[in-house]
């Protein structure tokens, strides 16, 4: 949780950019002399508050901020914000710990939207 702290707090400062990559989980356990168990659970940690993403292989990286897009409820619909399944994580392109709205309208339809690219409006009343 320290180092997670101390990544957050140069993520904020703006020490490491958006898109910028973190330092190696060798470099992390060399630089803060933690246990490699540690730096996956603070880089975890940082992923899961929508922080950094993670591409296996290529380490991990400051998340960009997301343009929200603006999704009118109809009236009579409701949301559900919920974690993704697999398959939806992987055709939405999710990163660990985003979750998901369903978007329902009043016929049944449902529409899955990432819950990091969105923001819901309520219909303006008359």
């Amino acid at each position: 949780m320290q180092l997670a702290e101390l990544l957050r707090q140069r993520i904020e400062a703006g020490d490491l950019e958006p898109g910028s990559a973190l330092p190696s989980e060798a470099r992390l356990t060399q630089e803060y002399g933690i246990g490699r168990e540690a730096v996956r659970m603070g880089i975890s940690l940082l992923r899961s508050e929508g922080l950094v993403r993670t591409v296996r292989g290529h380490g991990s990286y400051v998340r960009e901020a997301t343009q929200r897009r603006k999704v009118e409820l109809v009236a009579g619909g409701s949301v559900i914000a919920r974690m993704p399944t697999g398959r939806e994580r992987q055709s939405l392109n999710l990163d660990e710990g985003v979750p998901v709205l369903e978007v329902r309208d009043v016929q049944g339809g449902v529409e899955v939207l990432p819950g990091d690219e969105v923001e819901l409006t309520r219909p303006r009343s008359e």
